[in-house]
């Protein structure tokens, strides 16, 4: 693959001619709704290895490497009957490449709530979990199963991607994260009795592949609690051939304190359960100031650290799928509009803004005045940080990663994914991965 910045002036024809492709299959994998109003500093998806150039007046390989984005050298590796000092003369043909940066196989999970069912079927060839969110567990254990159990087995049944069953402790009555819910699991042998005898009837009647854990907002004085009912309840299910799974809060260290951290044990999790899945996302969030929602120097400060607490093969990483449009100048209190990654170039587009790209962070954003005359700042993910995060799968080790969520379609991220990776099978091979035309 390789990914195309739009520049002032660009047409989509002009682009799919210069790369050897169809307008429509761009439009396609770049879920591109208007195909006359490109955005400058889009980034493109582009589904080939390699394209034939023919040589025009005044051209030389310096100019014709940095026209494509790649290297001189990567250019004479590609035409070994060209060197460095060779005339270029109008009508000659090289190969301009581009690499494909294949990295292996990664296990790949999708939470889904189940609010759109096409963007779940089309995410699903790509996925070696779906997880259906959530199975509330209440104060005495019970498992409350989610609306979406059904229909999300349903769309996962001619896929190979296994589920998993999602155990939060958000209330089923509605409600954020509840800590009193967390405390009673933990400290209550009936209650846990409870959880355990749902939980073997729920994965054998369901046919689930096992057991994702996302407790959150945990007292931190359960720490050890929560481990030990980690140890219990793995240990059940691994007699059983179940996998166990966590979902782990984005720490940079053993003391950093605070609810969402500070009872999430990164060493205890990493001995205990199969694989964790960190949530490297939301600095930028609902309701904070404008940023990257999963900013590349920050999630490797997580890995920094994870890394040294936790196997590196045990490591999902997490994925963000979606941005946020923020009404500046920012207010405590004042919350940011969730928009979908396709969304945020079609407001871009709408409002005549130029999208950029901060090289920290890995992450584009852009800049615009609504009809009230309100500055805006958006921040979402396009090829470019898509890609810039899974590079650090490979760069640690990491197991794979996993999206939140899989309900809004963004063609792209899939498109990356699969041209980096192969997407591991729930039995340790690989999908072949295809097209979804």
């Amino acid at each position: 693959m390789t990914i195309y910045i739009v520049r002032p002036g660009d047409t989509l024809y002009a682009i799919a001619q210069r790369y050897g492709v169809t307008a429509d299959a761009l439009i396609f994998d770049n879920q591109i709704s208007d195909p006359l109003r490109l955005v400058p500093g889009q980034a493109l998806y582009i589904p080939v290895t390699s394209v034939s150039y023919t040589v025009r007046p005044g051209d030389s390989l310096y100019r014709i490497a940095r026209s494509y984005g790649i290297t001189l050298g990567a250019l004479l590796d590609a035409n070994p009957t060209i060197s460095a000092v060779s005339t270029l003369y109008p009508g000659q043909t090289i190969t301009v490449p581009f690499d494909d940066e294949q990295f292996g196989t990664a296990l790949v999970n999708g939470f889904a709530t189940g609010s759109n069912a096409e963007s779940i079927r089309e995410a699903l060839p790509y996925l070696t979990y779906l997880s259906p969110f959530s199975w509330s567990a209440g104060m005495d254990g019970r498992l409350t199963p989610p609306a979406n159990a059904e229909p999300l087995r349903e769309l996962a049944f001619p896929f190979r991607a296994r589920r998993m069953l999602t155990v939060t402790n958000l209330p089923a009555e509605g409600g954020g994260f509840n800590s009193d819910i967390a405390h009673a699991i933990f400290t209550d042998e009936a209650a846990q009795n409870n959880l355990i005898a749902d939980l073997r009837r729920s994965l054998a009647e369901g046919g689930y592949a096992g057991a994702i854990f996302d407790f959150e907002y945990i007292y931190p004085n359960d720490r050890e609690s929560y481990n030990q009912f980690l140890r219990r309840v793995t240990e059940a299910l691994h007699q059983e051939g179940y996998l166990v799974m966590t979902c782990l809060a984005p720490k940079i260290s053993d003391t950093q304190v605070g609810t969402l951290y500070e009872a999430h044990d990164y060493a205890a999790h990493g001995q205990i359960v199969d694989y964790v899945i960190l949530m490297t996302y939301e600095w930028g969030y609902t309701y904070g100031p404008a940023m990257a929602i999963a900013p590349v120097d920050q999630v490797r400060r997580v890995l920094d650290y994870a890394v040294t607490r936790i196997p590196s093969e045990k490591i999902l990483l997490g994925m963000p799928n979606y941005g946020y449009d923020w009404t500046l100048p920012f207010v405590e209190g004042s919350a940011a509009r969730a928009v979908s990654n396709t969304r945020a170039v079609e407001i871009a587009a709408q409002y005549g803004a130029e999208i950029q790209y901060d090289e920290r962070m890995q992450a584009p954003f852009f800049n615009y005045y609504d009809e009230q005359g309100r500055r805006h700042e958006v921040w979402f993910d396009d090829a470019r940080s898509i890609r810039a995060r899974l590079t650090l799968i490979a760069e640690y080790g990491l197991a794979g990663l996993s999206y939140w969520t899989i309900d809004n379609l963004f063609r792209t991220q899939y498109l990356v994914l699969s041209s980096m990776f192969g997407i591991s099978d729930p039995g340790g091979g690989a999908v072949e991965t295809f097209s979804v035309w």
